[in-house]
């Protein structure tokens, strides 16, 4: 990491490109009118949200994390992160989390196979990386639309959301 942290969570020095962090992460993020999310410090989101909320989204996230991770593991890939959403439901004074949106799929995860990974180079992985990389080959300047993806890339893409897919449930989709 060129700056040591990650949304304000200082990283160990000397960490090399891909390499496992000693423990996983907490780094909130909001959504932005339009576009991409924002990512934000813990000490940002508790001042948007407060720090009890705050704290209880951080120890789901990580506890979500710990059980998608091992559960990965198990089949022999690296959640290398991922991202959940969360929402709100109020009922009078009560408010109740929920988990919204996807959950540890390859659009919203990295998904990296034990047996290929090295730290200190780029990983192969079974998700929307080879998109984005293809995308910074063509250097898009990343304004909407998007361009339009050759079936090249479309295919290979689906093969590797199915190669997740199978792997981390022991079923296929055929």
């Amino acid at each position: 990491c060129k700056t040591g942290s990650v949304c304000g969570v200082p990283l160990a020095s000397g960490l090399r490109e891909s390499e496992k962090l000693p423990s996983p992460i907490f780094t909130p993020a909001t959504k932005a009118a339009s576009g991409h999310d924002i990512n934000i410090s813990e000490e940002e989101a508790g001042q948007l949200i407060g720090r009890e909320l705050t704290t209880r989204l951080k120890e789901i996230t990580l506890s979500l994390y710990a059980r998608g991770a091992s559960h990965a593991e198990s089949r022999n890939i690296i959640v290398a992160d991922t991202k959940f959403e969360f929402g709100l439901i109020k009922n009078g004074e009560e408010e109740t989390i929920i988990l919204i949106d996807e959950v540890l799929t390859p659009d919203s995860s990295r998904f990296w196979p034990m047996a290929d990974y090295e730290p200190g180079r780029a990983q192969p992985s079974f998700d929307k990386q080879y998109v984005r990389d293809y995308l910074e080959e063509i250097k898009w300047n990343k304004q909407p639309p998007g361009p339009s993806l050759p079936d090249e890339v479309v295919m290979r893409t689906r093969e590797k959301y199915l190669e997740a897919f199978r792997t981390l449930s022991s079923k296929d989709l055929a």
